[in-house]
């Protein structure tokens, strides 16, 4: 593992959302009680900046079509809020992908990631 500093700890509050762009990549990082989580910046359904999204819990909610992820191991909770025919085909269009998660780690003050 190979990891990067990302952020510092006071960059964040808890609940808080941060995108950050490492070497042209986002990246979101988020910070639940004393936890931070770091995953892809892009839902994985149609590309919504999820740092403009609602978190609840580690739960985070992409601001597009509500797609659903949680950010302990990125498992997709709901592709869409869509319903009927219109989920059915872009269920069948593009099939439900798991959002990407890293290793955080914290030293000092210093927010580290397994990018």
């Amino acid at each position: 593992m190979v990891f990067v500093e990302i952020l510092k700890k006071t960059e964040l509050n808890d609940g808080g959302l941060k995108m950050v762009d490492v070497d042209g990549h986002e990246y979101l990082i988020a910070l639940v009680g004393d936890e931070f989580m770091v995953s892809d910046n892009r839902c994985p359904h149609m590309g919504g900046d999820l740092s403009k999204g609602m978190l609840d819990g580690t739960v985070i909610t992409c601001p597009k079509h509500h797609s659903q992820f949680d950010l302990i191991d990125g498992h997709v909770i709901r592709w869409t809020d869509w319903k009927g025919l219109k989920l059915t085909a872009v269920k069948i269009l593009k099939s439900p992908r798991n959002l990407k998660t890293y290793t955080v780690k914290v030293e000092g003050e210093k927010i580290l990631a397994d990018i």
